[in-house]
Order: C-alpha cells, then structure tokens, then sequence
C-alpha cells in the first residue's frame, strides 16, 4: 500500500515514506513544545474508538489527542462483548454503520489484517490501533519520534529488539519504519520459538539494512543505541506450558545497565510485566514512560493530517 498526500488510512508501516515520517515527527515536536496552537483545529469532529482487544496507552492517548484538538470521541473498549458482533455481526457491517457516525474510526482488534478488511469497506479513515499480531504502525510512529528525541537522530542507530518477536506487532510495525533510514543495524535477541518472523528479515536483506539473530542478549547490550525490551505475550500462546518455559528469559536490570553505553536508552510499548526490574525506572536511561508519553503528540499529529 503506498501512501500520498493526504492520508487516507493508516494500516501498516510500509505505507509511509521517509518525507512523509519527517513531517509527521516535525509536527509533533511543534504539538508538544506549543500544544495551544493546535487547540481546537478539529472542532466538530467526531473519532470513534472500536477496541476489540484491552488497551490503556493506545486508547486513552488517541482520546486525549482528539480531545486537546477539538474534537469529540465515542466508542467502546471492549467492543468484543460490548458491540453487536456479540451477537454476530460482521467487522464489515459494523465499520459500514460506525463510518456513518464518525470522522475517524481507530481499530483494535484481534485479527491480524482486521484493519485492511476495515479500511476496504469505510467511508471515512481507519488507524490500526494494533491488529493481532500484525501491525501497530502509531506505536511505531512514537517509538521513531522517541528514538530521535532521546538521541538527536534516527540514521545511524544500532537497536536491538528483545523478546516475544513473532508476536510483536510493535516490533515489526518498528522494523518497517528503520528500514527507511540510513545505516541502520538491527539485532533480533529471542528464543527459536518466538524468533522474528521470515518475512520481516526478508525485507531487510532486500533494503540492505544488516541484522544479527541470537540468543545472547548480554552480548548485544554493549553493541547498542536502543535497548527495544518487550514482554512475552501470554495471550499469543495457546499452550500455557509454552509461555511459562519464556516467561521471564530475558530481564533488564540494574546489572544489564552496567553492560549498556552510557547514552544508550530502554524503550518498551508496554504493559511490562517481568522483564525491566522495577530498579531500572530510576535511571535517565530508562526511556518507556517518556515514550509512552509521546503518543499523545505524534496522534494529535497523525489526527490533524488525516483531518484538517
């Protein structure tokens, strides 16, 4: 799917170009340092929030960025139980009648591709909010404005994702995005049974960005800009015995920071559950709440260009 300008939907992140990423991270260095320039551009309109799947730092975010745009928002967060595909309607159907509601509908769901099938039948513009283990490209969008806010650049980083990478629709929306800047590295640090998946390494062979696989999370640490932790998905697994044998094999704590450069960040997309120690919170390096924090400007950001 290419992308121009305007946006139309925002569904995976090979739709956006570098230009594109540029302005929208300029834009949202321009939102946070004089937020009351933006108050207001989007009075009148109406976003529309389905979640199929639990969310907290995704959904609050985008309601806090359409609030402090202007506009109002509506939805549901448990639209699973709380909606009529309860009682058997078709995603389709339901995205037939919301987009009559709404201006913007912005899509969580647990079925990967369930935003494509959205954006193919809806009248005004879906945002995948994280679909299965698919995508999240808005995640990603904060996760690249953190990364040049934390360290002044993008080109040039060395990052190593850590963890549940079959399942982490963050870190592949993520990795789609690097592969658009300059001299990048990638290590992939997972156990064989949650390794990243062949197609997202494919890619990076073909757009000649180099990256490692291995299982040696020690050894990567000291090689490293960006620490991208990420916690084993408890709710990807189907056997219990599975996730329990993962849960927990790879820890940031006070010593892995000894092992760190002393600029080097960590981010994660959160929910965290074992895998960064409490301890790590307070180090400067410790960069997962300043990241989660950046969400609500690149989506005000993301809201204002499909809108206005």
């Amino acid at each position: 799917m290419a992308v121009g300008s305007p946006l139309k939907h925002v569904i995976e992140s090979q739709q956006f170009s570098r230009s594109l990423l540029e302005e929208l991270l300029t834009q949202a260095e321009e939102i946070k340092r004089e937020p009351h320039r933006f108050s207001g551009r989007l009075n009148g309109r109406v976003m529309a929030a389905l979640f199929y799947e639990p969310s907290t730092r995704t959904r609050l975010s985008f309601e806090a960025a359409m609030l402090r745009l202007g506009g109002q928002t509506m939805g549901t967060e448990n639209a699973r139980e709380f909606s009529s595909s309860a009682k058997g309607e078709t995603l389709e159907d339901t995205i037939r009648i919301v987009s009559g509601y709404a201006d913007v509908i912005v899509l969580r769901h647990n079925e990967e591709g369930a935003a494509k099938r959205a954006a193919a039948v809806s009248t005004v513009p879906i945002i995948n909010a994280g679909d299965g283990p698919g995508q999240h490209p808005t995640q990603a969008l904060l996760d690249l404005y953190t990364i040049r806010e934390e360290l002044g650049r993008i080109d040039g980083i060395r990052i190593a994702m850590v963890g549940d990478l079959a399942n982490g629709r963050t870190v592949r929306s993520l990795v789609y995005l690097l592969s658009k800047f300059k001299d990048m590295k990638i290590w992939f640090v997972a156990p064989p049974q949650v390794a990243m998946r062949a197609d997202l390494k494919a890619h990076l062979t073909e757009h000649n960005v180099p990256w490692v696989e291995t299982e040696d999370l020690d050894a990567v640490l000291p090689e490293v800009d960006v620490v991208y932790q990420t916690r084993i998905q408890k709710e990807r697994f189907t056997d219990p015995d599975a996730y329990l044998a993962l849960k927990g094999i790879y820890r940031i704590d006070n010593r892995s920071l000894g092992l760190m450069r002393k600029y080097a960040i960590v981010m994660h997309p959160l929910p965290r559950v074992d895998e960064i120690a409490p301890e790590v919170d307070a180090d400067p390096r410790a960069a997962y709440f300043r990241q989660a924090h950046n969400g609500l400007h690149i989506r005000m950001a993301l809201l204002d260009r499909l809108l206005s």
